[in-house]
């Protein structure tokens, strides 16, 4: 979960609250990321480079003291952050040990993911405007390229991301909902699979890896969660289908039938009539 809609200290920081809270109160494994660098607030018009000071000199250190912040993010885009301004929000989170990600290439190129790779980051969204050159140094990173289709979708855009070339350089590719009121008002996972197949041409295989093992890496968890073996939690969904790519294929259609978590039955559903 992320933050990002407050753009102040005090609004972020009840967003990451709740965010813990969630984690708490409910049997879901949460990992929190502090978004502030999101878009540039009206009172800091202009000044962009201020907001980036404060976020970096101030909300940072201080949300990360109370353990609300898991990674740091950052929107670079022209109508966010430049690299100049993600590189100095990601020095001050690396300064105190959390790691980065990074909105990118959504609506141009600015360099924001090879910037990302130089980091190392954990993940990379969006990327509709990346091409060879980024896919290669996000492999060569091991970082992640989430993609978005409800986004994409959402926004009625027309440029896919290189799905063709993240394949050949070997990068890794996870799937999200990219849930927010801003672009992509949807909180089915189910969905987002559906529509990277449909959307941007995912095969049922690499769908289904992109919403467990390369999720789990875009959120630093890929040595516990996952993938189903020996030595790692038990988090695990039980299905009401007769062929993995059904995951893919229902539209609106919720075939979970049991949850599991460290374990631990968490949800159980009655039987789909006639199944």
């Amino acid at each position: 979960m992320k933050s990002g809609y407050g753009l102040t200290l005090e609004s972020e920081a009840k967003m990451l609250r709740v965010a813990r809270e969630l984690g708490r109160r409910y049997p879901v494994r949460i990992t929190t990321t502090l978004l502030a660098a999101h878009v540039v607030p009206p009172e800091y018009a202009g000044r962009a480079d201020a907001y980036v000071e404060v976020i970096g000199r101030e909300w940072l250190p201080r949300l990360a003291a109370e353990g609300l912040v898991d990674a740091c993010d950052v929107f670079c885009e022209g109508i966010g952050f430049d690299t100049a301004q993600s590189q100095r929000l990601f020095d001050a989170a690396q300064g105190l040990r959390l790691p980065v990600k990074m909105h990118a290439e959504q609506l141009s190129n600015i360099g924001g993911s090879l910037l990302a790779a130089r980091y190392r980051a954990l993940s990379c969204d969006h990327l509709e405007y990346a091409e060879a050159a980024e896919a290669q140094a996000l492999a060569r990173s091991g970082t992640v390229a989430v993609l978005l289709p409800t986004a994409y979708y959402g926004l009625g855009q027309g440029r896919k991301p290189p799905v063709a070339e993240f394949r050949t350089a070997g990068t890794r590719m996870a799937l999200s909902t990219d849930c927010n009121p801003g672009s992509s008002p949807t909180a089915s996972l189910l969905l987002a699979l559906n529509m990277g197949a449909r959307l941007f041409g995912l095969t049922p295989e690499e769908g289904l890896a992109g919403v467990t093992r390369e999720a789990a890496h875009a959120l630093g968890l890929g040595r516990s969660v996952g993938t189903l073996e020996a030595g790692r939690d038990a988090d695990f969904v039980v299905w009401d289908i007769e062929a993995p790519e059904e995951l893919s294929y229902w539209v609106g259609l919720n075939r979970c039938r049991a949850v599991v978590q460290g374990g631990r039955l968490v949800r159980e559903a009655r039987p789909l009539a006639g199944r």
